[in-house]
């Protein structure tokens, strides 16, 4: 078959196919044209998930004829001053969204300058157009796409059903909204509940319009990011780590203002939060990065979707030192969803009267008899061979004596402390706190391997971690393969405090211990490096693995589950709760406290102020 120049409709219609996906790819076009118009205000409306109507209406520049009759043709832009592309500083910039969109759909496009009298409308039917004629409007743009694909059907059917379509509508302009603080959006239709953000200026401009677009919980859970490195700016939000979502979608990244989906970004933001999430969870972020124009390629995906930086190292190492930062500052802080969480579990207590008309012959739940108000329970010390939370603590003794009560009434002062002081212990493993505006509930196990965590990683920085020797070596029994692993591991082993030697064909003997752990269970922590390095499958991956090891050793280290406290002890805990940083979560992204305001439990009996 020989080679023929195919026809001006069918090119146009090839370039839809890549630039005008669904009808989301057309709205994000529309929109981005009338930010570029420097429009203020922006009025989208949808009708059956944009299947048959979009329609966008901006106050921006506006255009002339000669500008109009050019909009529609191809590669035809006014964003590309010195045919540079190097220097992108508008959102579009291909010229080609207009025409792709007049060859698939009936394209009507009306503008007006500030100085015309009147405005000027366009029509594209098919990719024929018509006009322009004179109509009366206001300064600014309406563009209307109507019937998308109806010449096209193999695309049409290809569409999702109108409630998905519109849903993808919506997240083009939340993003785009979130991107652009000063411009107010409104978003309306008859597939959908309308929205209406208006513009936000002046300090705090960003948070706000997050608010607005996320919700307020997002940004009262959250940490401002300001960060400046190697020539790249990071702003934005970050979601405290107890604050996640079970998918992806709560993420979004901006570059120098534009919304991309950028691999770098995404495990830069995975790094910053690996030790203080789940998984299978995702933090809530929205990410804003700044760099010089010359050092991102926005041109690498038609629908500018994608982009590529020059030095992606750089950006990755600014992100992750913003986010840290960040999240080192807010110190112990949790979000308030968790609270709200135990607020929602707890249930009133329904207590029904022992009548004829109701017993049924059965027995009826009655309130226990008042027994009076009595001392609080004894406290006493615990298993004297649990691990020592004095080695832990610089100095507090770590056993307790038997029988030792807290005190009814605490030092006023310690009500002042953020985490208060300690009422009481329940169950052997949560801290009763009080300070001056709520209860608090502390998970001393989780709470205590978080502190140890962040010790190790402080002492490990400085160098090898200090280490304490056995008495008598400690011989450990393990499976001929485990003692292999653990023997070829010990010289990377020995900068975390722990020395390992073979002790014959199925045994190891430990001699020296990390000295932060103290007497801790030292026979389930080997076995658990063992089960690591097994898992690894490569000796090499120890020092890769570095806060898995310290993860590992921080959770055999800490106060167990079971441990009773003294009251001295726990409010101990709780101060260095205060001066460590994530101590709000532990190393496996659970929350380590819950705090409960006044005004919420008043409000589980019904009290009102």
């Amino acid at each position: 078959m020989p080679i023929r120049q195919l026809p001006e409709d069918l090119i146009n219609r090839i370039a839809a196919g890549e630039v005008v996906e669904r009808p989301a790819s057309v709205v994000k076009e529309l929109l981005e044209n009338a930010i570029d118009a420097g429009a203020s205000r922006i009025v989208l409306t949808t009708a059956a998930g944009g299947k048959s109507l979009m329609r966008i209406e901006d106050d921006g520049h506006g255009m002339d004829r000669a500008d109009l009759l050019l909009s529609v043709e191809r590669h035809a832009t006014s964003k590309l001053s010195e045919d540079e592309l190097d220097d992108i500083r508008t959102l579009g910039f291909r010229g080609e969204a207009l025409a792709s969109i007049g060859s698939v759909a009936e394209l009507s496009i009306a503008s007006r300058t500030a100085d015309a009298e009147s405005g000027l409308r366009l029509d594209v039917r098919s990719g024929v157009r018509t006009g322009p004629v004179p109509q009366a409007m206001n300064r600014g743009t309406i563009v209307e796409v109507r019937n998308l694909f109806a010449n096209v059907p193999a695309r049409l059917k290809f569409l999702k059903t109108d409630r998905a379509e519109a849903a993808a509508i919506t997240d083009v302009l939340k993003r785009l909204a979130m991107a652009n603080p000063a411009v107010h959006f409104v978003l309306g239709g008859t597939d959908r509940s309308p929205s209406n953000w208006p513009a936000v200026t002046g300090t705090g401009a960003l948070q706000a319009r997050l608010a607005q677009v996320i919700g307020d919980d997002f940004a009262q859970n959250a940490v401002t990011l300001a960060s400046s490195r190697h020539g790249v700016v990071v702003a934005g939000l970050a979601g405290l780590p107890t604050y996640t979502r079970a998918n992806s979608l709560s993420q979004f990244y901006f570059v120098n203002g534009r919304s991309v989906k950028d691999k770098v970004l995404v495990g830069a933001v995975r790094a910053a939060y690996a030790d203080y999430t789940f998984r299978d969870r995702f933090p809530v972020v929205a990410l804003y990065i700044a760099v010089d124009p010359a050092e991102v390629d926005v041109n690498v995906h038609p629908a500018k979707a994608e982009l590529r930086f020059r030095d992606a190292g750089a950006v990755r190492s600014a992100v992750i030192r913003a986010i840290g930062e960040a999240l080192t500052a807010a110190g112990f802080k949790a979000s308030a969803t968790v609270a709200e969480d135990v607020l929602g579990a707890f249930t009133a207590p329904a207590y029904e009267a022992a009548t004829p008309a109701n017993t049924g012959g059965g027995f009826v739940r009655q309130p226990l008899p008042f027994a009076g108000y009595g001392r609080p329970t004894g406290v006493s010390s615990g298993n004297p061979y649990s691990p020592s939370y004095g080695a832990a603590q610089g100095g507090l003794d770590g056993l307790s004596e038997p029988s030792a009560r807290i005190e009814a009434e605490p030092s006023p002062a310690f009500v002042e402390y953020p985490l208060g002081t300690a009422r009481a212990q329940m169950f052997d493993n949560f801290i009763i706190a009080q300070n001056g505006e709520g209860l608090l509930l502390v998970d001393q196990h989780a709470a205590h391997e978080r502190l140890v965590y962040e010790r190790f990683k402080a002492q490990l920085a400085s160098g090898p971690v200090p280490s304490q020797a056995q008495l008598i070596p400690l011989v450990i029994e393990l499976p001929e393969e485990d003692c292999a692993r653990l023997e070829d591991a010990a010289p990377e082993l020995e900068r975390f405090g722990l020395y390992l030697e073979r002790f014959g064909p199925r045994a190891i003997a430990v001699r020296e211990t990390p000295a932060l752990l103290g007497n801790s269970d030292i026979d389930g922590l080997v076995r658990d490096v063992a089960d690591g390095l097994a898992e690894w499958d490569s000796i090499a991956a120890v020092s890769d693995r570095m806060e898995a090891i310290i993860a590992r050793m921080a959770c055999h280290g800490s106060v167990r589950s079971g441990r009773r406290l003294r009251v001295d002890e726990m409010n101990a805990l709780l101060r260095d709760m205060e001066a460590t940083p994530h101590s709000g979560q532990c190393i496996h992204g659970r929350p380590t406290y819950v705090e409960l305001k006044q005004r919420d439990i008043e409000r589980l009996f019904g009290r009102t102020r």
